[in-house]
């Protein structure tokens, strides 16, 4: 092996070795990062505690709206799942009608009084077929 096939082959294997490095970095980020250089210096801007949460008005009123329509939307879903729940209110205009126990309701059959209802009606079709 000559003298420049021996310094190519030692450039590739540096070249490996700093690939590998920077695959290693690259794939655990958990890992800290070690240097000799003391001019070396590095801020994290992400995890710093010196760096407080800013809202803007926008963000705070837009959260606010949305919790604002989370809260009517949670209040409408108990409303449809617990019908048994009365309705309160403090408006003396507000009434209404229930449509179902008013006097002027039409009765309501029950099963039984639907069954025999179209037993009869069979019966009858049938009388009518033999006359």
């Amino acid at each position: 092996e000559s003298l420049e096939e021996s310094e190519a082959r030692a450039q590739v294997l540096a070249d490996v070795t700093a690939l590998k490095k920077l695959a290693v970095d690259y794939l655990h980020p958990e890992l800290g990062v070690s240097t000799n250089d003391a001019t070396v210096m590095g801020r994290n801007f992400f995890d710093r505690p010196s760096a407080p949460e800013q809202e803007s008005l926008e963000e705070s009123e837009a959260r606010a709206q949305v919790l604002a329509d989370a809260t009517a939307l949670k209040k409408l879903a108990v409303d449809y799942r617990h019908p048994e729940l009365g309705v309160s209110t403090t408006d003396a205009t507000v009434m209404g009608r229930n449509f179902f126990d008013r006097p002027s309701a039409p009765e309501q059959e029950s099963l039984e009084e639907s069954e025999a209802r179209a037993q009869v009606l069979a019966d009858a079709t049938a009388l009518k077929k033999l006359a």
